[in-house]
């Protein structure tokens, strides 16, 4: 647990020196009883799931767990310069977790995503996880997203 706190630590001061959006976002969701992890985040399907010599399944660059209250942020998105879209993203999830009494309820948000977002959330044949991604890609994809992610955590994570 230490290591993994360090680790945290030392890529969050590595990385996040132009992101303090994404530090402030962190300490929010903290505020609200999430716990952050900067660390790959669980496979979501068991090694023996993939059938038919497919290639393993990427890991996500952030994954929210609903029940514990931890988001894990994928390592990679600070090269990639999406850390803070990303937080953005699994904050959205945060706040519905919180409208939901701990369970993922949609916020009936009234924004849409851009049109390039919409091969992400419509590859889950489930509609309910379709309306899930759509309210957070949604907030993810607007100018002013920061401040839609924190204004969506005051309102629901009260």
């Amino acid at each position: 647990m230490l290591e993994s706190f360090l680790l945290s630590s030392f890529l969050i001061s590595q990385s996040s020196i132009a992101e303090p959006k994404f530090l402030a976002l962190k300490n929010q969701l903290e505020k609200f009883g999430f716990q952050v992890i900067i660390a790959l985040p669980p496979l979501k399907h068991s090694p023996q799931q993939n059938i038919g010599g497919n290639p393993p399944l990427p890991r996500p660059y952030g994954l929210l767990e609903s029940s514990k209250k931890i988001i894990w942020i994928n390592p990679v998105v600070f090269d990639l310069q999406i850390a803070t879209q990303t937080l953005i993203h699994e904050s959205v999830h945060a706040a519905q977790v919180c409208a939901g009494g701990g369970k993922l309820k949609t916020l009936g948000l009234d924004i849409q995503p851009i049109n390039y977002a919409r091969p992400f959330f419509l590859r889950y044949a489930d509609v309910h996880r379709q309306d899930l991604e759509r309210e957070a890609y949604a907030v993810q994809t607007q100018p002013n997203s920061f401040e839609l992610a924190t204004s969506l955590l005051q309102q629901n994570c009260k």
